[in-house]
Formats: structure tokens, C-alpha cells, sequence
């Protein structure tokens, strides 16, 4: 299974590479595409090229990450997604997801950034699906799409627009040496109080600097080479919460809010592998012990 997984990650990974290709590829042949790479986008104020663009990297990355499935518009308000239009921290880019039933997993796609796929969460038996919170790196003006699988496995896709810039590229710190020091310690806080049956909302906080191979150490100006989180999973008295595949877009030091649904106090185990195969675990009482 684990070979198979992995198989199964090297090829989405391919797959959205071959997209952004296709989709510059379909950008340049526009003959005002010069003009059109110059210029910043704006939904409100965009030309017909730029809409066009932008359509067609959609495409692309639509069929790289779910094949010849359809994502259908959200018509009945199954999902939403809450990102500010213009961020102001373009490296730690608030996200919200909401739900209005439950649903299998969630995809995080920022269109524009060079690893588009910014997380897929998939949902187990513990969790609480209604909401999500991370944060994320923005790259450059792009929309980002949130596509939930519903549970009879249709595909229903809603999308914001961001204006943010530079967010892949920026230092994750000052000190590269430290920042790998601290990997994988984690907090968790709960957000409201814990009743047995009664969903709970909780703060996972992972210390990982989620290197992506495009930040410039700061004090011997060398690239600093990639290394990221690349899966997350969550249970609660061995039964899951949610697993997810992660990738460059993920924010330094990742901090994930999320729901579950404790039936009695017990353990929440959270483990972190990155894209050394480091693993990082940590377990937590729920509820917390009273010091």
C-alpha cells in the first residue's frame, strides 16, 4: 500500500507539471501574449486574453489532477472558501474552508503557483468536515480553487481570486540551521470545550520550515534545497481524522485548524512525514490534563 501510494503521488506530481506546460504552452500561442505577461490581472478589469489564460491553466490542471472526472460549480452551496482578495503576508496566505454536509476529501488548488496542488484532505470516520483553516504561499496573482469530492463521489469546485506575489520565493527565516533544529515539534490547542459526542474544533501547530527549493538563504546567498511536508495524518484513538498529501504550497511552520468528533476523552496522535521521509509523531490527551 505504501508503494502504491507513493507511485500514485509521483504521478499527480507529474501530471500537474504537464499541465502548467500545456497551459503556458496555450498562453504564448495567443498572439497578445507579450503584451498580456506584463500586465497584472484583475477579474474586474481583465482582458479576453488574460480570462482565456486563466481558463485554460484550469483545464489543464483539472484534467492532471482528476483525469476525465468533472468538477461541477457549486450550486448548492456545498462549499466555501474564504481567502482574502489582496494578502498581506503573500508566505502565510490565511485559508478557510467551509461545508455544509459532510463530503470525502477536499483539494487546494492555487493555480498559479509552481506546485499548484497545495493540499488534498481526505476525511475519516473521527472527523468533523464542516471546516478547515491553513495557511498557504501565493506566488503570483492567481485564483485558488477548493474542490470537494461529496459522498457519492460527484466533484463540486468553488474558486477565489488572490492578489499576492513573491510568497514561494521568501525566506522561511532568518536561520536555516535553526529552523531544521526545530522540526517537528508540535502544540495542540482546542477552541472550544471538549464534551464527549459533541464536535470540537481544534489548532495543530507543526514546526517545519517547508523549504520548497526557491527561498535564497539570506547570509550565503545559495539557494536553500527543498524540503517539505508531504503527508499529515491525524487519529484519535487510532481511528482517523484526516490524512493529508501536501506539497510546496503549504506555509512555513503549517498551522491547521480542523474538526472532530471525540465519542470519549482519549489520544490524538498526529505524524508528519517529510520529503526526506523523516517522520515526526506526537501524541495528545484530550482533553488536556488540568496542571
Amino acid at each position: 500500500m505504501g508503494m502504491m501510494r507513493k507511485r500514485r503521488r509521483l504521478s499527480l506530481r507529474e501530471g500537474v507539471l504537464l499541465a502548467l506546460i500545456a497551459a503556458c504552452v496555450l498562453a504564448f500561442a495567443s498572439p497578445n501574449a507579450a503584451h498580456s505577461q506584463t500586465t497584472t490581472f484583475d477579474p474586474a478589469h481583465s482582458g479576453a486574453d488574460d480570462t482565456q489564460q486563466r481558463a485554460q491553466r484550469w483545464q489543464a490542471l483539472q484534467v492532471a489532477v482528476f483525469g476525465q472526472r468533472k468538477v461541477e460549480p457549486d450550486t448548492a452551496s456545498l462549499i466555501k472558501l474564504d481567502a482574502p482578495p489582496r494578502a498581506l503576508d503573500a508566505a502565510l496566505v490565511p485559508v478557510g474552508i467551509e461545508l455544509s454536509k459532510p463530503v470525502k476529501s477536499v483539494w487546494l488548488i492555487i493555480d498559479n503557483n509552481p506546485g499548484p496542488l497545495a493540499g488534498h484532505f481526505t476525511f475519516g470516520p473521527k472527523a468533523d468536515a464542516r471546516s478547515l483553516k491553513l495557511r498557504v504561499r501565493v506566488n503570483e496573482y492567481t485564483f485558488i480553487h477548493a474542490v470537494a469530492e461529496t459522498t457519492d463521489g460527484k466533484l463540486v469546485g468553488t474558486e477565489k481570486f488572490v492578489k499576492a506575489a513573491g510568497g514561494c520565493s521568501a525566506p522561511a527565516g532568518a536561520d536555516d540551521a535553526q529552523a531544521l533544529q526545530a522540526m517537528g515539534l508540535m502544540k495542540l490547542r482546542l477552541l472550544n470545550e471538549f464534551t464527549p459526542d459533541k464536535p470540537v474544533q481544534a489548532q495543530l501547530m507543526i514546526r517545519h520550515p517547508n523549504f520548497n527549493g526557491m527561498q535564497m538563504n539570506q547570509i550565503t546567498r545559495v539557494y536553500t534545497p527543498a524540503r517539505f511536508i508531504k503527508s499529515t495524518d491525524v487519529t484519535y484513538n487510532g481511528s482517523s481524522v484526516f490524512h493529508l498529501d501536501s506539497d510546496i504550497s503549504l506555509a512555513t511552520d503549517p498551522v491547521i485548524t480542523f474538526g472532530f468528533v471525540p465519542r470519549e476523552k482519549g489520544q490524538l496522535k498526529v505524524v508528519v512525514k517529510d520529503s526526506k521521509d523523516q517522520l515526526f509523531d506526537q501524541s495528545f490527551d484530550v482533553p488536556a490534563p488540568v496542571s
